[in-house]
């Protein structure tokens, strides 16, 4: 009777073990269930935003309607730029600054015979060729006034304010950094037998690094330098603060800038180079050109050079080159242009009259005519939005 009894409970046990067995496997299949769905909702999810983001990437649009406009009286004889969300107007007799809604923010009064302008963010400086005035500006006002000892020849600005200047005096070139006080912070000179004539000087927006590429003659031979100085600790050591650069043969370098900080190319007449490096740049690409440039223009990422375009049907052609170096699009367009932007992966190029739109995979997002003769196009915040600078107002235009 017992082993009958034993058996009865035995057999209870399987029973309950198998009943608990299935129902933690079911347990575990719900979960499964669940976490398979939770992955499928998440890849529709993604797939669908991905989608979006392409159809909205590539969404061409056909018009462009002003939604808000606002009177001004442009300076005669003045240029005006884009500056960092403002609107910098300057000439022979000084420069000013409005805002989006043509309200003064600043100005300021000069006399130069001919004024030249660089501008790095939110700063500009505005000099006179062959003068010895440069008046150093942010979107609140003048920020110092630097006057030189020699006349001036070139200039460039950082974020910062720091000015380097080159200056003329007769057969020995010097170079000149100053800060925003207009005090001397260190200079070097140059001449054609040592390191040959510096035909184009650029700072970094940190102000710590200069860019300038010399042309010389050496043993009969046409040469261009690319050197780089460093005004922070690391360059203190070395002589005139000369960290690193480059020779090329039978060339000209006639255009050097930073995209950022550590980050530099130059374009000579076969070749254009990129250079990194926040202390001591190197050399990390180089692209041989076939055509001539016909401009430069170029961005926080990129750098692009038009040649005239080998297309029959276009007038042409941009190419555009990351900060590595690389070619990364070819764009043929067929209209006269009087400025190429970069701006939130968009090239915007335009004139006084029309206006083209591509993304940065070559698409043409936007092709169409201004009402008036545009001065100046600033892009906002929005990439179909954009501002119109004309003579006589200043004008927001949405795409559509």
């Amino acid at each position: 009777m017992s082993n009958v009894r034993d058996y009865f409970k035995k057999k209870e046990k399987r029973e309950e073990t198998v009943q608990r067995i299935n129902y933690q496997e079911k347990i575990k299949s719900h979960k499964f269930t669940i976490f398979y769905r939770i992955i499928l909702i998440l890849i529709i999810i993604v797939a669908v935003a991905a989608t979006f983001m392409v159809q909205w990437k590539n969404k061409i649009y056909s018009e462009s309607v002003v939604i808000s406009s606002v009177e001004i009286t442009a300076q005669q004889n003045a240029t005006l730029i884009p500056f960092s969300g403002y609107i910098l107007s300057y000439s022979k007799d000084g420069a000013n600054c409005i805002d989006a809604k043509g309200n003064a923010v600043w100005n300021e009064t000069f006399e130069m015979q001919n004024p030249m302008i660089d501008v790095c963010q939110n700063v500009a400086a505005i000099g006179d060729y062959n003068g010895r005035d440069i008046y150093v500006m942010d979107t609140n006002g003048l920020v110092g006034q630097i006057t030189t000892n020699k006349p001036l020849r070139d200039f460039c600005v950082s974020a910062n304010g720091i000015v380097a200047a080159v200056l003329d005096d007769s057969d020995v070139t010097l170079i000149y950094l100053y800060d925003t006080k207009g005090q001397e912070l260190v200079h070097f000179r140059t001449t054609m037998e040592e390191s040959g004539y510096p035909f184009s000087v650029s700072i970094s927006p940190d102000g710590k690094l200069v860019c300038v590429s010399y042309l010389f003659v050496d043993s009969g031979e046409m040469k261009s330098s690319v050197a780089f100085y460093n005004f922070g600790a690391v360059g203190q050591n070395n002589t005139d603060n000369y960290v690193s650069g480059y020779d090329y043969l039978d060339v000209i370098v006639g255009y050097t800038r930073f995209l950022d900080t550590k980050t530099a190319f130059a374009v000579s007449d076969d070749r254009i180079m990129f250079y990194a490096g926040a202390q001591k740049p190197v050399s990390i690409a180089e692209c041989l050109l076939s055509e001539d440039v016909q401009k430069i223009y170029y961005g926080q990422e990129y750098v692009g050079l038009v040649f005239i375009s080998t297309d029959s049907s276009n007038r042409y052609r941009l190419d555009v080159y990351n900060k590595t170096g690389q070619l990364t699009r070819s764009i043929d367009f067929d209209i006269e242009y009087t400025d190429i932007v970069f701006a939130q992966d968009q090239i915007i190029i335009y004139n006084e009259s029309e206006c083209r739109i591509y993304n940065m995979d070559g698409v043409q997002k936007y092709a169409g005519l201004f009402d008036k003769a545009v001065y100046t196009l600033i892009p906002t915040s929005s990439s179909y939005k954009y501002i119109l600078v004309t003579a006589d107002s200043i004008d927001t235009i949405e795409l559509k």
